[in-house]
């Protein structure tokens, strides 16, 4: 199930005693979390109800003993599982021996006033394991980072209910310079919901002043304006950057890195790929495609591999000592600024 059900479940319904927590998104992780001990709360259980075991310090054979003894004045015990690494296809030194049969056996009839909770909060579980397909029979709860559609809804549901708008440019603004990350996103959200006010709007220029930008988004930045052939704001841009104290030869790389991008989006393109086939192929965060497939949609190939080569020849002569780094950044945006005018 995914997190919004399962919030409702443990909040509401009778608990299962066995659940599997997948996924990364740390956010949706912790709503979770915080679900089970309110739950505790509500229920007026004693803390001593409550277990926590880190499985690189503790072996499965207290969990299993800690699950099989009944509750103290409770109808249940609450059992956090942490890091269960044999899950996974990672190999660990200096861990405890794992009695992964006997917590096989007591899948089979888990106790029922005791609900254990995996927290297995790692990219990827080694689904050949049979331990993995045991505890994926149980109550598996899916914390994986939300896809695009699913993050706008959750954040615009989230201003909303706070009696807040935001503009379509400032909340565009504000996922880009959140990396399209919930938990980033919600770590910036509540200043903006701040200033806003209730019955307020959070503007662009909000956006812009409150949340943080990385070098990447600078240099994103700085790409849209050599692209849109805007010679003044791409050296604005720069200068600004460099004011910082941003080395020249950093800068170079990153923007190396999103030309790179660029091109390759068109090349996949051109082959027929969608942009879901582009962001695995490459590893990128879809949105991250979807910006480059409409930048490169009003670009010629030729005029991308000429920006590259450029580029790279530059950082070259730079490192070879051929030229002076500055003056070679300045007159690659005048260069690019003034074909893509033409």
């Amino acid at each position: 199930m995914n997190t919004q059900e399962a919030l409702q479940q443990i909040r509401n319904a009778p608990l299962k005693p066995v659940y599997l927590v997948t996924g990364t998104e740390d956010y949706l992780i912790q709503e979770v979390r915080q679900a089970f001990i309110d739950r505790m709360k509500i229920d007026d259980l004693e803390e001593l109800n409550f277990m926590s075991f880190d499985m690189e310090e503790s072996g499965l054979g207290a969990v299993i003993d800690e699950a099989e003894t009944l509750p103290f004045f409770g109808d249940y015990r609450l059992i956090f599982v942490e890091k269960p690494y044999f899950l996974t296809g990672e190999k660990k030194n200096n861990v405890p021996d794992q009695d992964v049969d006997g917590l096989v056996d007591y899948l089979k009839q888990p106790q029922e006033t005791s609900i254990v909770v995996f927290w297995a909060t790692y990219p990827k579980l080694d689904a050949r394991k049979k331990i993995t397909k045991t505890l994926k029979k149980t109550t598996v709860i899916d914390a994986a980072p939300l896809q695009e559609r699913d993050l706008r809804s959750f954040l615009q549901r989230y201003i909303a209910n706070a009696n807040v708008k935001i503009s379509k440019e400032a909340f565009d603004l504000f996922l880009r310079l959140t990396d399209f990350d919930l938990s980033k996103a919600m770590n910036e959200i509540e200043k903006l919901l701040l200033l806003a006010g209730e019955g307020g709007t959070i503007t662009l220029q909000l956006v812009e002043d409150l949340v943080p930008k990385t070098l990447e988004h600078n240099i994103f930045e700085l790409t849209e304006r050599i692209l849109k052939g805007d010679t003044e704001k791409a050296y604005q841009t720069y200068e600004e950057l460099h004011l910082q104290g941003e080395e020249t030869i950093k800068l170079t790389a990153i923007l190396i890195g999103q030309i790179r991008l660029l091109l390759q989006t068109k090349l996949l393109q051109k082959s027929g790929y969608q942009q879901a086939n582009i962001s695995e192929t490459l590893g990128v965060h879809p949105y991250r495609v979807k910006l480059a497939m409409q930048q490169v949609a009003k670009f010629p190939l030729e005029l991308l591999v000429s920006m590259y080569d450029e580029l790279v020849e530059n950082d070259y002569e730079v490192k070879t000592g051929q030229a002076e780094k500055e003056l070679n950044f300045q007159l690659f945006i005048l260069k690019t600024t003034e074909k893509i005018k033409k």
